[in-house]
């Protein structure tokens, strides 16, 4: 790991291509999730003001719908899938069929706010040892924090689950859990982390997403993590007596789409901004990704949380959603079905109920950008084994839709 961490660490490129829609979302203050709002002042981000297309050829096809709020999903090997639902449900998908009982063993977790059972991810070697892994909230309103659990599946239940790993601070409110989970080449993975909440939510006196520069906390952080939930022996901090040991990147808000390219190893990141200000960064071991310190962002009751946008030592995000997207769910295609797609991001938005494709450059720059409309909140986007999209909306009556390029 040594050696794919230091090329993953090696040519850091900076730079800022912003883009936004023309039209304002409302704010979506009352909706379930996330307290996204659009921003009104395009002089905060001068530079998102490219015109998004809108790509219309895209086939939508629904496989499963009666999903409550469904968050994340996983392939089996014998095509079927698993699926998580906020409200704390497991639920089996087989040959395209929802089995109507949930999975039995899935640990108690809160459901309030943005809380809930979140990611769900099966080890790489699932076929033989059946380890499932799940991201959820845990305690109550007023102390909580975010945890990991692996269990074994049978096929039919949960077994011998335990907790791996969690935060190691309580905080109040339903905010800001983060909680994607990605498999890197080595067997560690990587797992999001949120700040914590909006104000006024607080710790130790201060302003909780302060906490995402504080390098003993593991608040709005990116850890890195062993299978068996203990840090991975090269992070970019082990040995540092003041830094937590599993942390890989900080200064996030909340990360809610997390993906690495298979073909590159690079790894990619999308991020919550409050009222504007949604990100898209490429993440690099030990760097620092700026909030609350630097950002794009305003205060949800106006005003500025900084006046700095860019600042040396910490990075400067690929692409900025003003009025902000609120995005959730991400992959980099790499399969075969559709050429075209080749290295496209494709991130998911809750506020613009829709998906954006996004081309790079060689360098990693975002060269174009396309929005794929759903009309239904995008909660994850995946690539399935069979090489097409899948979507999960995030309603009351969730669906399942597989996406396919409608040939010319």
């Amino acid at each position: 790991m040594v050696i794919w961490s230091k090329r993953l660490a090696n040519g850091l490129a900076k730079g800022l291509i912003s883009a936004s829609f023309g039209l304002l979302m409302t704010s979506c203050r009352g909706l379930p999730g996330e307290q996204a709002r659009s921003l009104p002042d395009p002089s905060l981000n001068p530079r998102s003001n490219a015109p998004t297309s809108v790509t219309q050829n895209i086939r939508q096809t629904t496989i499963v719908e009666g999903l409550e709020r469904p968050w994340s999903l996983a392939w089996l090997p014998d095509g079927g899938m698993l699926i998580t639902e906020k409200a704390g449900r497991l639920r089996l998908v087989k040959n395209g069929q929802l089995d109507p009982t949930p999975i039995a063993g899935v640990p108690e977790v809160l459901t309030v706010g943005q809380a809930g059972l979140l990611d769900i991810s099966l080890h790489p070697q699932f076929a033989q040892n059946r380890w499932v892994y799940l991201t959820y909230s845990h305690g109550t309103p007023e102390a909580n924090r975010t945890r990991l659990a692996r269990a074994t599946f049978d096929g039919k239940a949960l077994r011998d689950l335990r907790v791996i790993f969690e935060v190691s601070q309580t905080k109040s409110e339903g905010q800001h859990f983060g909680s994607r989970l990605v498999w890197l080449p080595d067997n560690t993975f990587l797992l999001a982390i949120g700040d914590g909440g909006n104000p006024p939510v607080s710790l130790n006196g201060a302003l909780i997403r302060e906490q995402a520069q504080n390098l003993q906390s593991r608040l709005g952080k990116i850890v890195r993590l062993k299978e068996d939930g203990s840090p991975a022996p090269d992070n970019p901090f082990v040995g540092q007596k003041t830094v937590d040991p599993a942390i890989w990147s900080y200064g996030h808000r909340n990360i809610q789409g997390l993906a690495i390219d298979a073909k590159t190893g690079q790894v990619w990141a999308t991020e919550h901004g409050a009222r504007g200000g949604d990100e898209l960064n490429r993440i690099e071991s030990g760097q620092n990704y700026g909030w609350p310190r630097v950002t794009y962002s305003r205060e949800y009751a106006g005003g500025e949380i900084s006046q700095v946008r860019s600042q040396p030592g910490m990075v400067d995000p690929k692409l900025v959603w003003t009025p902000a997207i609120a995005p959730s769910g991400l992959t980099v295609y790499r399969g075969d079905r559709v050429p075209a797609w080749q290295g496209h991001l494709f991130a998911g938005g809750l506020v613009s109920q829709d998906i954006r494709q996004i081309q790079l450059d060689d360098q990693g720059a975002v060269v174009n950008q396309q929005q794929i409309p759903i009309s239904q909140r995008v909660r994850d986007v995946r690539q399935g084994p069979d090489g097409w999209l899948y979507v999960l909306t995030d309603a009351a009556n969730g669906r399942l839709i597989r996406l396919e390029p409608i040939a010319n």
